[in-house]
């Protein structure tokens, strides 16, 4: 079957514009409607696309088509990232009282020029997907039934992440690390026990991925392990497709086509009387039964073999943990000054604007030390600077 690419990017823009439907109140009603429209338009487009994505092989046409849907769908992610982004900037703003200071460089000075210059993108944006959904029509495509629509509810899928992670890039988590590799080097206590399971807490937006990479490419740790592999759970903790990723970052080889068993064999192959690092990213089930049929089968390495969970959820840490979660922290006013510098400024240009970082004081003291929101209102501070 063919990788259904275009159903996956049309799946993640559904979740989007759900998620921004959901708060009603920063939507005027004109742009309420065209947005809901979409969504619409979307989920019936979505329900033919595993058909078409299928038959496109033989069909040039329906290649085209499908060329044309996917272009729209990115158009349409970049307008509500847009949108996004500027919400979280107006929410900040208005709540730290300093929205005089911000007037000349962002959107929330005139809520109303920015709503409907938005607005004018949400109506051309559905204008073109209804065009391009109508023209699906022609393919006499295949219906899936059953094709889910986004539930609003906290658990949101996460792209997949990679390992690498540039250790200059990342401001004030040297203390996390340092003691997070501390633990690694320690070899199991308990006899019975040759695998330990420390899970990593913190809300969204603090860098747990972040420091979990930091680790995972540090020096001491490359040495002191025999293998490292790295994942992302995400929402469904598939334990087959787990299986299959923790192969692949351990052997750097795909295997998709074995079947279960002789996956399970891989595994255990691969692992046996190694001492392993394993860090599964961004876990939000609690189901018991999955996890301990996963671990049983990780659980074959040599004495001192460490796994690092990253959840936002204290019950995910509890039901895997075999230690006491190590909840981190959001960072100090100071070093997120710092990550906003170095996201609003090209290097050593925060001296020309001294107004600026002064009002950048103010805008880091309401980020809850959070880094992702930090970098998110230092970059369009970038992005209007050099406007």
């Amino acid at each position: 079957m063919a990788e259904p690419f275009a159903f996956n990017i049309a799946d993640k823009l559904l979740w989007k514009a759900t998620s921004l439907l959901a708060d009603q109140v920063s939507l005027a009603s004109g742009v309420y409607a065209d947005l809901e429209a979409l969504k619409e338009t979307l989920s019936t487009v979505k329900a033919v696309l595993l058909d078409a994505e299928e038959q496109q092989l033989n069909n040039h046409q329906l290649t085209d088509w499908l060329r044309k849907l996917k272009d729209c769908i990115y158009d349409a992610e970049d307008v509500l990232d847009e949108f996004g982004y500027d919400s979280l900037l107006r929410e900040i703003v208005n709540k730290g009282g300093f929205r005089r200071k911000l007037r000349y460089f962002f959107s929330t000075s005139n809520p109303l020029a920015f709503r409907f210059k938005m607005g004018s993108k949400f109506k051309g944006i559905r204008e073109r997907l209804d065009k391009i959904a109508a023209d699906a029509d022609k393919f006499n495509l295949k219906k899936i039934m059953g094709v889910p629509v986004p539930v609003i509810g906290p658990h949101r899928e996460r792209e997949k992440t990679y390992s690498f992670v540039r250790a200059s890039d990342v401001i004030g988590r040297d203390g996390d690390k340092d003691k997070i590799i501390e633990f690694l080097m320690q070899s199991s206590n308990d006899d019975q026990e040759n695998m330990s399971v420390l899970p990593l807490v913190g809300i969204g937006g603090l860098g747990k991925t972040t420091l979990a990479k930091l680790v995972y490419n540090d020096a001491r740790v490359v040495k002191h392990f025999d293998k490292r592999m790295l994942v992302c759970v995400s929402d469904e903790f598939d334990v087959t497709r787990l299986i299959k990723e923790i192969i692949t970052s351990a052997t750097h080889h795909k295997c998709d086509d074995l079947p279960i068993d002789e996956l399970q064999l891989h595994l255990r192959n691969e692992l046996n009387d190694n001492k392993f690092l394993l860090v599964l990213n961004n876990v939000w089930s609690k189901n018991r039964d999955k996890w301990f049929e996963l671990k049983a089968l990780v659980d074959v390495g040599a004495n001192g073999s460490k796994i690092i969970v990253t959840t936002r959820d204290k019950l995910v840490a509890n039901v895997m943990g075999t230690l006491p979660m190590y909840e981190l922290k959001g960072l100090s006013d100071d070093e997120c000054l710092s990550v906003f510098i170095r996201c609003a400024f090209k290097d050593g240009e925060d001296k020309r604007y001294p107004r600026l970082v002064k009002i950048g004081k103010d805008i880091v003291k309401k980020c809850q030390g959070l880094p992702l929101a930090v970098r998110t209102l230092g970059g369009l501070l970038y992005l209007k600077t050099i406007g």
